[in-house]
């Protein structure tokens, strides 16, 4: 391959350029990212950043992006696969390669009258709107509306947190280790409602709940989780469904075509975390130049997130036998384990809280 348009100019696609140039690649590589800035760690966003303590940190330094030797398009959208080798971008040029790593990543659901947290430009706008506000309502009480709402107490604002289900993360840690996170919320102060939709949002701040009750914030932001971005896919040769459709080594219906990070619908699963971004770019730019898919990748579905002070960190799946193997939920420091199988033998994922040398340990007993 004399040329590889990498598209998405994130954390994946920086992994994937890496990658390749690892491999021995040395053809040329297109990036084309529809932000203007180079890549940049997204976690801290949520966290260090909106308190200000950093600021944008890069996902990697001059020298580094130097052996990269790539041609940057910032700043430019692809619009459209015109073909298997032809993408079309919104300042009206073409790119042709012929190969593609697509690392488009997501774009945040969103609500009217609402602040998201995706980008840093997205990042910027809540540090200016959080300096004046005195109350943040955060809908949504996953892991990047705990951060936020965590990051908001820190700087002294009123928080409250509404979650549509029974518990925080439940679809990801289950009912039980989804209330035992979502008490650190009241252990600092914040409100944490759940149960109950959110009707609408206020022009000028506040949320009104589908059961009549109004929340009162200065600033509202939406994580409500994202949906991947292929609009300008659409009509193309590669497969959409829930993401870029790819077999478990990142191979799309097109063989010089492959997908990583959130975009990724990978044999059935689209995982939206860092470590999986990162270990996807590794296997998907391998078959990208093999020119077929020699090696495969399973999604450990390891994720943590930093929320008031604690660590909580999962891989694997929950399942409904969660048994607390150290520690106590009460201690707000604790390492909990599922089980499946027909005793209840088997660890199939593990969560922890503030105790990431057991968590470690444990991981390796994952069937």
């Amino acid at each position: 391959m004399r040329t590889i348009a990498i598209i998405g100019a994130s954390l994946a696609g920086l992994r994937s350029a890496q990658a390749l140039r690892r491999q021995g690649y040395d053809g040329r590589i297109v990036f084309i990212g529809d932000e203007v800035h180079l890549p940049y760690d997204r976690p801290p966003l949520s966290k260090d950043f909106l308190l200000g303590k950093v600021e944008a940190v890069p996902l990697a330094d001059q020298e580094d992006l130097d052996a990269i030797d790539a041609d940057w398009r910032l700043g430019v959208q692809a619009t459209a696969l015109l073909s298997t080798q032809e993408i079309a971008l919104s300042d009206g040029t073409t790119v042709e390669a012929d190969g593609v790593v697509i690392a488009t990543g997501g774009i945040p659901r969103t609500i009217p009258n609402t602040h998201v947290l995706r980008t840093l430009d997205d990042a910027l706008k809540l540090r200016e709107a959080f300096a004046d506000a005195r109350s943040v309502g955060v809908i949504g009480a996953g892991f990047i509306g705990a951060e936020i709402a965590s990051s908001a107490r820190s700087l002294g604002k009123d928080v409250t947190v509404v979650e549509a289900l029974p518990a925080p993360l439940m679809r990801v840690l289950g009912a039980e280790m989804g209330h035992a996170v979502g008490q650190l919320h009241g252990d600092h102060g914040s409100t944490l409602i759940t149960g109950v939709n959110v009707d609408s949002v206020n022009v000028d701040g506040g949320i009104n709940l589908a059961d009549g009750r109004k929340v009162d914030a200065d600033v509202v932001v939406a994580g409500i989780g994202v949906r991947p971005a292929t609009d300008w896919l659409a009509g193309g040769p590669v497969k959409v469904d829930n993401g870029v459709v790819c077999d478990a080594g990142g191979v799309t219906n097109v063989k010089t075509i492959v997908a990583v990070g959130d975009v990724a619908n990978c044999a059935g699963h689209r995982a939206e975390h860092w470590t999986s971004a990162t270990e996807q770019a590794q296997v998907a730019t391998r078959n990208l130049l093999a020119g077929e898919t020699v090696a495969t990748h399973t999604n450990g579905g390891y994720v943590w997130s930093d929320q008031y002070g604690a660590r909580i960190q999962f891989i694997g799946r929950a399942t409904r036998d969660v048994r607390v193997e150290d520690g106590s939920i009460e201690d707000r420091k604790f390492v909990a384990t599922y089980r499946d199988g027909e005793n209840g033998e088997d660890v199939v994922g593990i969560v922890a809280m503030s105790n990431a040398k057991l968590f470690t340990r444990l991981r390796r007993s994952l069937s």
